[in-house]
């Protein structure tokens, strides 16, 4: 239906923009699209806008599995699929824009199968696909951007389906397809030191999804873990929220500083508050000491999605406060650094994993910290590049101290201290193959033993191998 509706939309626009016959004589060459080879280009004309606008097309492969401890269930999955965008030239300002995409589910394991030690399900390999149907092969397909936007000197507004990057709303892309949002949006480059933006999320298609959702219905798509009394969460179709007001500022004083204020206000549900500074320090030669520091707070607002705290968000009156900090050296070629934070024993950071990845410097791919009170993070990253042969390599390892898994009022969703290391690679083909890239993401995971008495805490979570094999060809 979604393609269905992509399609429509096409031709309506083409029918409004081109009032011709479509009556066709026999000896007439084929015309059905109404378009010539060479025609000079009318800035006043809507058609030309359309006609003369990019269309970029990308196809995208990835094969995924995941080898947990001896005696848990092991998965792997083959997802491919492909999409198309198209953007308007400009018309006095004003952009169209439209993309869609689809994805098959080619060979993989059976996604939908539970552990049978756990009773638990799949974690990783379905978010390739569908995560609320994992037997859903035939309706893989999105309608992903739908929007109009207007420029004027360094004003953008832009309305309807779209995409975005921002602390704590954005693509979250480890998957097939991002997350989307629709909303209006504004940007504004007020001066090359000054950067505002901010609008109102009314709707999101989380990643691993396939449809749309008002902001309310998205919270709990993904698995909603505990209550902090230890109790099944429930928030799933029973929240209230009309959507999210956000606001953000990028300040650069001088060449070398960056001070960013975010604010995500959750109607009924929550706040949350970020504060980060970047610095860059030049030294001898093309060397740099880099170093950053970020403080985030979250206030539950109202009663926190529910008057009934057996079916809330956020249990009401609550508040959680993490610092982070990062050291490191950056020369053209590579970059080093160390990075810690911390979340404070006020209370779990919340945050819908259905809109983003957490903004903290120690996060790594395949896990998050979301959820979680009283945890001490420390991380260390290497990149280097290769340019003369377009490839790029990555080492991450990180240490996650965390309260006891079978603590909820600090631990969401049950998971031990760990450590993680991952391994990165990547590189872009070029000449014939140019548009190609490809990434192999290998990453471990390791817990203590002495607290997996319970092996739920373990399962799809600590002492297994992930490995990742992502193809994308771009035209």
């Amino acid at each position: 239906m979604r393609m269905k509706a992509l399609i429509g939309v096409c031709f309506w626009m083409s029918f409004a923009c081109i009032l011709l016959a479509q009556h066709q004589e026999l000896h007439e060459q084929p015309a059905s699209w109404k378009a010539k080879a060479s025609q000079p280009v009318d800035s006043t004309c809507i058609r030309d806008a359309f006609r003369h606008g990019l269309a970029q097309g990308h196809f995208r492969y990835f094969f995924m599995a995941t080898d947990n401890a001896p005696g848990l269930k092991d998965y792997y999955a083959n997802a491919a699929g492909g999409g198309l965008r198209f953007e308007s030239s400009p018309f006095y300002g004003f952009q169209f824009a439209i993309s869609g995409f689809y994805i098959f589910n080619i060979a993989s394991s059976d996604l939908g199968a539970v552990d049978s030690i756990t009773g638990q399900k799949n974690r990783y390999e379905i978010g390739l696909f569908d995560i609320e149907d994992p037997y859903n092969r035939k309706d893989l397909d999105r309608l992903e951007e739908l929007y109009l936007k207007y420029q004027y000197k360094g004003l953008g507004l832009k309305f309807g389906r779209q995409l975005l990057n921002t602390p704590f709303v954005n693509l979250q892309d480890g998957r097939m397809r991002p997350t989307g949002v629709g909303g209006a949006y504004a940007t504004l480059d007020a001066s090359p030191k000054l950067k505002l933006e901010g609008g109102w999320i009314y709707a999101a298609s989380p990643r691993s999804t396939v449809k749309w959702y008002s902001l309310q219905e998205s919270i709990g798509l993904y698995s909603m873990g505990t209550q902090p009394t230890g109790l099944p969460s429930q928030y799933q179709g029973n929240l209230q929220s009309k959507g999210i007001l956000m606001f953000g500022s990028t300040i650069k004083p001088r060449k070398g500083l960056t001070v960013q204020v975010w604010d995500l206000f959750t109607e009924n549900i929550f706040n949350a508050a970020l504060a980060q500074v970047d610095i860059a320090i030049p030294l001898k030669g093309e060397a740099k000491l880099i170093g950053a520091a970020q403080g985030i707070r979250q206030d539950a607002v109202s009663d926190g999605g529910n008057a009934d705290q057996a079916l809330t968000y956020i249990p009401r009156g609550s508040k959680a406060m993490t610092f982070g900090a990062k050291l490191g050296l950056k020369q053209p070629a590579w970059e080093f650094s160390l990075n810690y934070n911390r979340i404070t024993k006020h209370g779990r950071y919340l945050m819908p994993r259905e809109w983003g990845r957490e903004p903290f410097f120690t996060f790594m791919p395949r896990e998050r910290n979301e959820g979680l009170g009283d945890v001490h993070a420390i991380m260390a990253k290497f990149e280097h590049n290769f340019p003369k042969i377009r490839s790029k390599a990555g080492l991450s390892m990180g240490y996650y101290h965390l309260p006891a898994p079978n603590n909820p009022s600090l631990n969401k969703y049950g998971l031990p201290t760990y450590a993680q290391v991952n391994l990165d690679l990547r590189h872009s083909f070029a000449k014939m193959l140019q548009g190609l890239e490809a990434q192999i993401l290998i990453f471990g995971k390791y817990g203590n033993h002495d607290l997996l008495s319970n092996r739920r805490y373990e399962f799809n979570k600590v002492n297994l191998m992930g490995y990742n094999l992502i193809l994308n060809y771009h035209f």
